[in-house]
C-alpha cells in the first residue's frame, strides 16, 4: 500500500478519489492526514473533526478482497479489521453495526465504504482528541504510522469473511442497545436479525451497511 501523508485536506476520500480520476489507478493508494476540514460521514454528513485525530483513505481492486466477502458489507470488514488492531494495542474500542466505532457508549468515528467499477473506496476517521461532549476519542496513544502498517498488513492477509463474521456476530451484541439511521430515521437494534451476509433485518426490511 503506497501511503500519502498530507498536513490538511478536506476531505481524505474526495481527495483520493480526485486523485484516482487525474492519474488512473495503478497501485493500491491510502490518502492520509490529521486534519480535514471537510470530511465525509455517512449519509453524506460532515466528519471532519478537530487537528490531531486520524482520517486515511485507500483504494483497493475488488478482486484483492476475501472471495467470501459480500461486496455490501465491505465496511464492516474494513472496520472489523482496524478494531482487531487496535484491540491487539490495548484499546476497548469495539465495533458498532454496521460501521462506527466506539469507546464504551461513545462514537469515536466511523467508516464509508464506495464502489467504482473495479474499485473499492474505503475512508475511515477516528477520534484520537476530544472533538465535543457527544463524541468519545480513543482510549490509548497510538502512532498513527505504526497503526496504519499494521492495519494495511493485516487486510494483505485477506483473512476470510466468515472468520471476521464469526467475531462480529457476537460483538453485535453491544449494538442491541443503540439506534441505527435506516431510510433517514432512527430505528433501534433491539430485535434487529443479524444475516451471515453481514445485512440487518428489521421491521421486516433487509437492510446492508454499505454506505
Amino acid at each position: 500500500m503506497k501511503i500519502i501523508k498530507l498536513n490538511e485536506v478536506s476531505s481524505t476520500h474526495t481527495y483520493l478519489k480526485e486523485y484516482i480520476q487525474n492519474n488512473a489507478y495503478s497501485e493500491n493508494i491510502c490518502i492520509c492526514t490529521d486534519y480535514q476540514t471537510n470530511g465525509i460521514g455517512s449519509r453524506g454528513n460532515s466528519w471532519s473533526g478537530v487537528k490531531g485525530n486520524l482520517f486515511f483513505s485507500f483504494v483497493l481492486l475488488k478482486k484483492d478482497l476475501p472471495e467470501d466477502l459480500p461486496i455490501q458489507s465491505a465496511s464492516i470488514y474494513f472496520s472489523y479489521i482496524l478494531k482487531e488492531v487496535l484491540n491487539q494495542n490495548k484499546s476497548s474500542v469495539w465495533l458498532k453495526w454496521p460501521n462506527d466505532f466506539y469507546i464504551n457508549d461513545k462514537k469515536i468515528g466511523g467508516t464509508i465504504t464506495t464502489i467504482s467499477k473495479d474499485l473499492i473506496y474505503c475512508g475511515i476517521g477516528l477520534n484520537l482528541k476530544s472533538v465535543n461532549e457527544d463524541y468519545g476519542k480513543l482510549d490509548i496513544q497510538i502512532n498513527s504510522n505504526d497503526i496504519l502498517k499494521s492495519y494495511f498488513d493485516k487486510l494483505e492477509r485477506k483473512d476470510s469473511w466468515k472468520q471476521i463474521f464469526n467475531y462480529f456476530k457476537i460483538e453485535f451484541q453491544h449494538s442491541r442497545k443503540f439506534q441505527a439511521t435506516v431510510d433517514n430515521e432512527k430505528i433501534s437494534l433491539e430485535n434487529a436479525i443479524l444475516n451471515i451476509d453481514g445485512s440487518i433485518e428489521v421491521n421486516n426490511k433487509k437492510v446492508f451497511s454499505l454506505r
